[in-house]
């Protein structure tokens, strides 16, 4: 018989974030060659990149950062320099940017409080939704995610995630990006782009 954990009830992994270098073809492999469906479709604030999430079932998704100025691909880069609100969170191409473990949204700010108390550097909580800047310090009805980041002993960042809504398609509203920077136009959404006259 398995033991079970007494300090806080995981419920799989919510999503693994790995950094592609061209997420039109990565859409094509994860989501035409392997069947993943797409959850989720993210063009960060700013111009600094993307963020797709597959489904990979059981409610746990395999996500992929592009980043337009992400270094190549180097074995021993493999994690951010520092977590998200704190400085460079971009990791290079193949790499695995964090592991997000999926938590009930009932017991968020409990086991927030309960990585607090054990002395865990956390950030602060992240209520991802829809707007410009996709975060908000407060809960509101536009938030499908809840987060909080922090790193283990040998620098690996880890996050506990909440979902708080069920996506539907029109969370999936961004054509992705090759790896010059050009969007793939209508590879997802359908539109293609009005020619310049």
């Amino acid at each position: 018989m398995a033991s079970t954990n007494s300090e806080f009830e995981f419920c799989g992994v919510n999503h693994l974030a790995l950094v592609c270098k061209d997420m039109a073809r990565t859409v094509e492999f994860y989501r035409d060659t392997l069947g993943m469906p797409l959850l989720k479709t993210l063009d960060l604030p700013g111009g600094r990149g993307q963020h797709f999430f597959f489904d990979i079932g059981n409610g746990d998704s395999l996500a992929f950062f592009w980043f337009p100025n992400a270094p190549e691909a180097v074995p021993g880069i493999s994690a951010p320099e520092a977590l998200p609100t704190r400085g460079n969170f971009m990791s290079a191409h193949g790499s695995m940017n964090h592991i997000a473990i999926n938590v009930r949204a009932d017991k968020f700010d409990e086991y927030y409080q309960r990585l607090v108390d054990k002395g865990v550097e956390v950030t602060p909580i992240l209520n991802h939704d829809n707007s410009e800047t996709q975060s908000s310090a407060e809960m509101n009805d536009d938030v499908y995610v809840r987060s909080v980041y922090f790193f283990d002993p040998d620098g690996v960042c880890l996050e506990f995630a909440a979902w708080t809504k069920v996506f539907d398609e029109s969370d999936i509203a961004h054509d992705p990006v090759r790896a010059d920077g050009t969007k793939a136009e209508g590879m997802i959404t359908g539109r293609t782009p009005v020619p310049a006259e």
